[in-house]
């Protein structure tokens, strides 16, 4: 179908527009900005005055529970989920269950969610057989049958030879390395920061240094094999410092930070709220402050919604024994716009965070509207507040922080493929 998109303010940060413009989207593609391609015939219009419209929103990390968890929740439930918000591409981590370290488990998830004829669903296979990290998986069968990079998501790879050699194989095929820096030992057994709050409500503890030595491990670990890797979810000051100094000396590695951790910090627990059980935890106020200028400077690449859902058996229990995640594929477009908001960051450049910087990491030909480009688009009007409920989200998961806060920005319009998939 050709579909003209007018009257709305265009936002496409790699090209720099942003201005009022109308887009023609047809077979698929983008066909053009401002002008009709010769001989074009509308076949609907819609009509975007007061909206904005930018390409669709990639989340780098978002879990879809299958397979193996469909209790917490379903593949049509979440990703109803992710274009109810604007998210037309996700990559999703290997923990599931069983974890996608087999290539029949990983063409059997992306078959699935071709089916459901919405986001597009990139998987990330297991760096090691059953994410246990002793035995290397085969990564060119992983890779052959569709996976995008290679990750142990939050379990542990304590052995660092066994992370050395993934990585030396890594970089001989070009594959991608996704690792979250956590050291595991220092980590071990921890659920809160190394700080006062856990103090108080006598929780373990995960210190600070359990990030920085694990980034330092990395560096050292890529500049010798040569292998391109993607720091997941930073949490901490010092962790932002470090990426930044890898930057600056020249080492090919990118990172992004939860969009929980941009607005929530170690005081947030209050008296142990587990839906502030997250995986990093919450640091200090110093640390949240780092991330959003580790942001705002372009030493974080990319804000994802680090899209978790838990049943409510695994919220109700004690803090130390809860299950960590929130959802937030229905959050991730509202709390950048109210981050861009509050420390006065052009749209453009948030924008950017959830598109064409995403996909440069994803490694996709998406983020952006030229014509020729996938037609993914996301049409939103930012002005429009609504309250975060239980009932307002399609996710099944319905555990999140931000629960009863007034949140701006509401998707009108989700396109996928150049087909109108959701519609408000």
């Amino acid at each position: 179908m050709k579909i003209e998109i007018k009257n709305g303010r265009l936002i496409d940060p790699k090209h720099g527009i942003d201005r009022k413009a109308s887009l023609f989207v047809g077979a698929g593609k983008v066909a053009g900005v401002d002008e009709a391609p010769p001989g074009w015939r509308t076949a609907r219009i819609v009509d975007a005055s007061g909206l904005v419209v930018c390409p669709g929103l990639i989340d780098v990390s978002a879990r879809l529970r299958e397979p193996g968890f469909e209790y917490k929740a379903t593949l049509e439930s979440e990703m109803q989920a992710a274009i109810a918000g604007g998210v037309t591409s996700l990559a999703c981590p290997p923990d599931t269950d069983p974890v996608l370290d087999d290539p029949g488990l990983v063409e059997m998830l992306k078959h699935r969610a071709r089916s459901l004829n919405c986001a597009h669903v990139y998987p990330i296979g297991a760096l090691t057989v059953g994410l246990k990290g002793a035995t290397i998986t085969e990564m060119g069968e992983l890779a052959e049958a569709g996976c995008i990079a290679f990750s142990q998501a939050d379990a542990p790879l304590a052995d660092t030879q066994v992370l050395w050699r993934a990585m030396q194989y890594a970089a001989t095929f070009g594959y991608r390395v996704w690792l979250r820096p956590q050291d595991a030992h220092l980590a071990r057994g921890g659920v809160a920061h190394d700080g006062e709050v856990a103090m108080r409500l006598g929780l373990s503890v995960i210190p600070s240094a359990a990030e920085t030595i694990a980034l330092d491990t990395i560096f050292v670990l890529a500049r010798a094999t040569g292998a391109r890797v993607h720091l997941s979810r930073l949490s901490t000051r010092e962790g932002v410092e470090r990426v930044r100094e890898a930057k600056r000396a020249g080492l090919e590695v990118s990172c992004d930070v939860s969009i929980n951790h941009v607005h929530l910090c170690e005081v947030d627990l209050g008296w142990f709220n587990t839906h502030c059980r997250l995986t990093p935890p919450l640091r200090g106020v110093r640390d949240r402050e780092a991330l959003r200028a580790g942001l705002a400077d372009g030493t974080i690449d990319a804000i994802c919604s680090d899209h978790t859902p838990v049943d409510e058996d695994g919220k109700q229990l004690p803090f130390a024994e809860a299950e960590p995640g929130a959802t937030g594929l229905e959050l991730l477009l509202p709390l950048t716009l109210q981050w861009a908001s509050a420390d006065r960051i052009p749209l453009g450049q948030a924008l950017s965070k959830l598109t064409v910087d995403a996909a440069r990491i994803v490694g996709i030909d998406a983020g952006h509207l030229a014509p020729g480009a996938p037609a993914d688009v996301c049409v939103f009007d930012a002005d429009v507040y609504w309250r975060v409920e239980p009932r307002a989200l399609k996710s099944q998961g319905k555990n999140t922080p931000f629960l009863g806060l007034e949140v701006p920005g509401k998707v009108r319009y989700t396109l996928v493929g150049g087909a109108v998939v959701f519609e408000a």
